[in-house]
């Protein structure tokens, strides 16, 4: 699936994945980026286009264009569109070799629920923000 606009697929479940979101939409000024739960047919339709588990894909996906990435190259890549202070934080990201930042990611990833808690249903976004959620 090709995509203008870089898209984000989450957890929609997840209180982490979405506690990330509400920090984009209130961060992301420019409102560059999209939103995808990966409980949605697109959400879905896209990690299994880019090789990721669509029931539990332990992993943060950002598809821009014809490209993707994941993991921590993923979240430095977002980080780095919102201007300083995040810009900074991504570049410290990605001054940690990737063989440490990923399987430490990965491993929260697996634990989400457990340590940050699960909601029963996706959430709702705000009224503002609903144009920046595919389904």
């Amino acid at each position: 699936m090709s995509t203008e606009t870089p898209i984000i697929v989450f957890d929609g479940v997840c209180v982490l994945c979405n506690g990330w979101v509400r920090f984009l939409l209130r961060h992301d000024r420019e409102a560059r980026f999209r939103f995808a739960a990966m409980q949605t047919d697109a959400g879905h339709a896209l990690l299994v286009a880019h090789g990721l588990d669509p029931v539990d894909p332990v992993s943060f996906l950002l598809v821009d264009t014809d490209r993707a990435w994941t993991d921590t190259d993923a979240i430095a890549r977002v980080l780095a569109t919102l201007g300083a202070p995040w810009s900074i934080a991504a570049l410290l990201m990605r001054m940690t070799p990737r063989v440490l930042r990923d399987p430490a990611y990965r491993f929260l990833a697996r634990h989400r629920y457990r340590v940050f808690g699960r909601h029963t249903a996706c959430a709702l976004p705000p009224p503002d923000a609903v144009a920046r959620f595919i389904r």
